[in-house]
């Protein structure tokens, strides 16, 4: 029987509960606000014994809508379609329950049965490998696990920390605070930690895949794709090893090999849908849009509610849905039991293919509807991002930047483009990467992954107090010299042979006082775009991660309002020294704006650059396709279309000008 929520109400249904009285519970528990995410979990369970179905999954459904990783209520829906013989949608839930929350036993223990009685015996197997590692979890770390589910994060550290300094060898803990540590970004204590565990269990997978996740995460391409090799030669004919290295070829640029790789999965797992999105990506990626829309077209063929291939259809920017494919996404998003996920993809797939129609009013609910699926999941604040803009203008101050004079590594190579994603950082990246003297790499993380490493100081927890930026005053010149040095070797692997390169991660903004104290020559361009263009396009793309601002159009614009008056205060103490590019200039006079990036940059102008569309390279961003052609002005004014609808946006822009006229240097 679950727990009840500590509250007295709840408490008083427990007991009828356990005595089988449901009725009594239901009675007791339809009295109480239905908004209540615990409430409508209770009820779900009382439905589910009266063998009201239908009743508990509906109830299920408005408690997802609230509460979309909530675990246990993915558990109770696994319950109940087992209840009803529906075996494939039980498998669902409970797969997605698991993967939320490793410690439900019982999700772990239906999934084996069911499998096991399907005759499924390879995945029964794996699923039994799983319940066999959660029974020799000692209890402590098992009830850890179910914190962090929760997002109760710092009592799981600190019950984690407890365990493992009683038992420092444990390969468990490490492993759970190595999740913890991933969950807040702190990526760097997450390596040592899983690094050394799989030196302790060099035979166990699971953590070589942990270890593989983190290390792609800090974008340490040579490392993983080594840890994923290592996996391979162990169990040369596993799909899934076969898969996760193919993945890390593609992030070495070694398409070919990743291709093959893919072709070889899908010879044992013919039409395995996972694998085909991924092979689309792939050949997106490496500009062979035709066979990237192949791809994906057969994903769908193996799965129709594979929401992630609708959605790489509709981001190639270029592809138009057919009005049969739109009318089957209709009712593939209407579907109640549809995952979370695949119908984030498919609102937001449906919002591009409505968009290409001129169906604004249709298109802006779904993707409305898109952002607030994403933004149940999210627990971005507004006013916390204000707080951390405020410090960099505490902190980094005139007599900062005075005080850094002279510190830093030398080196002139690294041109950072920052700004709003969907601000045009792309564009400029192609423009620049098509000169013979510039490397250009992707969006990297070294500079957000520092400012994590600083935010905690000495301290060890992983969940410590936010020191950052206010240690950059205690910083020797010295320390900051090893810390630009670090910067360059560590962004190395991500080069050529060119002298100079570029780090296209938009969010370094914040950081540009970090900057400036490690690498006092690099170059620094603002890409900007229109405010109501820049946030309405940011709202209607789904990112991967990292851009949880974009989920709300009151959200994202009090993001740009910040980012502005963040700008303002970097050109205030940083004279001439950050180059500010409107993407309405780049578009009306490109010509004119390659030549002010070029002398800003110290670059002989070459003509490749204002050819940029040409350049043959991966690029891995949402606007892969678009770099890929010459500039129209038909993209500009999108936005209106949906003014409309806009008005939180508005006004949470308040004053701000409504065009691009904002100094320039």
């Amino acid at each position: 029987m679950p727990a009840a929520k500590p509250d007295s109400e709840l408490s008083s249904v427990e007991p009828l509960m356990r005595a089988g009285d449901f009725a009594a519970a239901l009675s007791s528990l339809m009295a109480r606000p239905k908004q209540d995410v615990e409430t409508l979990y209770l009820i779900a369970v009382c439905l589910r014994y009266q063998k009201n179905f239908d009743g508990a999954l509906e109830t299920l459904q408005q408690l997802h809508r609230l509460s979309p990783d909530h675990s246990r209520a993915l558990q109770e829906e696994g319950h109940v379609f087992r209840a009803k013989q529906d075996w494939n949608h039980a498998l669902a839930a409970y797969s997605r329950a698991t993967q939320l929350n490793p410690a439900l036993a019982a999700s772990w223990q239906a999934q084996f049965e069911i499998l096991r009685m399907q005759q499924r015996a390879p995945e029964a197997n794996m699923i039994l490998e799983r319940i066999e590692r959660l029974q020799q979890l000692p209890k402590i770390l098992v009830s850890a696990t179910d914190l962090v589910a929760q997002g109760k994060l710092v009592k799981a550290e600190q019950v984690c920390r407890a365990f493992l300094h009683k038992n420092p060898l444990n390969v468990e803990a490490m492993r759970l605070l190595a999740d913890i540590g991933l969950k807040l970004g702190v990526l760097e204590d997450a390596e040592f930690l899983l690094s050394t565990a799989a030196d302790l269990a060099p035979d166990d997978p699971q953590i070589q895949m942990e270890l593989l996740q983190v290390l792609r995460k800090r974008q340490k391409f040579n490392a993983s794709l080594a840890c994923a090799k290592r996996l391979l030669e162990k169990a040369p004919n596993n799909p899934q090893f076969q898969s996760l290295y193919a993945i890390e070829c593609m992030q070495t640029g070694d398409y070919q090999k990743a291709l093959a790789l893919f072709d070889t999965v899908l010879t044992a797992l013919p039409g395995e849908p996972i694998t085909l999105t991924s092979r689309g990506h792939a050949l997106k990626t490496d500009g062979q849009q035709s066979a990237a829309i192949d791809s994906y077209t057969r994903a769908l063929a193996s799965k129709r509610s594979h929401g992630e291939a609708w959605y790489s259809l509709a981001n190639l920017k270029t592809f138009t849905f057919s009005a049969q494919q739109i009318t089957e996404m209709q009712s593939l998003v209407e579907q109640a039991y549809l995952s979370h996920n695949d119908r984030v993809y498919l609102n937001f797939a449906l919002g591009k293919a409505l968009e290409d129609q001129a169906q604004y009013h249709d298109s802006f609910a779904h993707y409305q509807a898109g952002n607030d699926l994403k933004k149940a999941q999210s627990r971005y604040l507004a006013s916390k991002m204000k707080e951390e803009f405020d410090l960099q203008r505490k902190h980094c101050n005139a007599e900062f930047v005075s005080r850094i004079s002279g510190a830093g590594d030398p080196s002139p190579a690294p041109i950072f483009i920052v700004g709003l994603p969907r601000a045009g950082s792309t564009l400029l990246e192609q423009i620049l990467s098509s000169h013979s003297q510039v490397d250009g790499t992707l969006e990297l993380p070294n500079i957000p992954a520092l400012a994590h490493r600083l935010r905690r100081g000495p301290r060890e927890q992983i969940t410590a107090s936010n020191q950052y930026p206010e240690v950059l005053h205690r910083l020797t010149k010295q320390e900051l010299a090893e810390y630009g040095a670090t910067y360059l070797r560590d962004t190395q692997i991500h080069r050529q042979d060119a002298p100079f390169f570029i780090d296209k991660m938009p969010n370094n903004f914040r950081h540009i006082g970090l900057i400036k104290a490690i690498l006092p020559n690099a170059k620094i361009i603002d890409a900007r775009r229109h405010p109501m263009a820049c946030c309405f396009s940011g709202y209607k793309q789904l990112f991967a991660e990292g851009q949880e601002f974009t989920y709300d159009l009151t959200d994202i614009g009090r993001y740009y309002r910040d980012y502005v008056e963040l700008m303002a205060h970097w050109q205030s103490v940083l004279p001439e020294q950050i180059l500010q590019v409107n993407y309405e200039d780049v578009v009306d006079d490109l010509e004119t704006q390659v030549s002010r990036i070029l002398d800003y940059c110290g670059l002989p102008h070459e003509s490749a650059c204002i050819d940029f569309h040409r350049t043959k390279r991966a690029v891995r961003t949402p606007s892969s396709e678009q770099v890929r052609q010459p500039l129209f002005r038909s993209g500009l004014e999108q936005w209106r279309h949906y003014d409309a609808w806009l008005s939180p946006l508005r006004d949470a822009l308040g004053d701000l000008p409504t065009t691009c006229d904002l100094p320039t240097t």
